[in-house]
């Protein structure tokens, strides 16, 4: 039901920050509950961050203090701030958007996250 398109990902060194934007197709964030998720090479998919229709936020807690999720409804977009990178950070990363009512899932394309050490 949902296009979602990703953006934002790339190389930076240890200590740095990245953007993620994740454009949905849909006018009403309001139905969603939005997701971060990452998965490592050999590892499995693992949740990041996610943020409520009412702005509630929880967090991993490996990246407490560093990410930040947020939506801007009126761009109909979400985000994850990535600051203090660490090589282990290291991922392909996804966000989702659950629709609060019937429960499916919207998965964006992915965008790679690579942290130099």
């Amino acid at each position: 039901q949902v296009q979602l398109v990703e953006s934002g990902g790339g190389l930076v060194q240890t200590g740095g920050s990245l953007r993620l934007s994740c454009a949905a197709s849909e006018s009403n964030l309001n139905l969603y509950v939005t997701g971060w998720y990452r998965q490592a090479p050999g590892s499995q998919r693992e949740l990041v961050a996610i943020i409520t229709s009412g702005g509630g936020t929880h967090y991993a807690d490996l990246v407490k203090g560093r990410f930040t999720i947020s939506r801007d409804n009126a761009k109909n977009t979400a985000y994850l701030q990535m600051n203090s990178l660490k090589p282990e950070d290291t991922a392909v990363y996804y966000c989702n958007f659950r629709h609060r009512i019937s429960g499916a899932d919207n998965w964006g394309q992915g965008t790679q996250v690579t942290v130099s050490s």
